[in-house]
């Protein structure tokens, strides 16, 4: 993901009020590494169960809000939708976006499961398992690696998409 700045991140958001992405609590930029994420994820810190995903989408930088719901010591288990990782102690939660232009307003909004810390990026690019590939070489390490990187791009993109639809 190419570096951006916090007005870049600001500018970026599709389901939000101008007032909502300036309150936006922006994290930390320079302890990014962009060249490790698919995608910037944070939750905000001054307002618990207020998220943000900014991705790349078509060459842009296309930022959503989310919700999610207060911790229950009943919520069940879940698989992250993004990464699919299923080795990961980092639990995924369900998170809620309001769609982009009228059907946001109208209340519309679209759900799904994500990984609580948006660990996403790592988790695709830990070491395949024995049981997820033939041999051992470093080439079909990489390969799968490649893989997963590319997966999770693709569905986190098709989320966005989603919301981003107004028709």
């Amino acid at each position: 993901m190419r570096p951006l700045s916090e007005d870049q991140i600001r500018d970026s958001f599709i389901n939000t009020t101008v007032r909502e992405a300036r309150q936006v609590t922006v994290p930390d930029l320079d302890a990014v590494r962009w060249d490790d994420v698919e995608y910037l994820g944070w939750r905000d810190p001054k307002r618990d169960l207020l998220s943000y995903v900014v991705l790349e989408l078509d060459d842009e930088a296309v930022g959503i809000m989310l919700r999610t719901q207060p911790p229950s010591p009943h919520r069940r288990k879940m698989m992250c939708a993004w990464c699919q990782d299923v080795t990961i102690a980092d639990p995924a939660v369900l998170y809620v976006a309001r769609r982009a232009g009228a059907p946001g307003r109208k209340g519309g909004t679209i759900g799904t499961a994500i990984c609580a810390g948006f660990r996403c990026s790592a988790n695709v690019r830990r070491a395949p398992s024995l049981t997820e590939m033939s041999g051992g070489s470093d080439e079909e390490k990489q390969y799968w690696i490649d893989l997963r990187i590319q997966e999770l791009r693709d569905r986190s993109a098709s989320f966005v998409r989603e919301v981003a639809r107004t028709a």
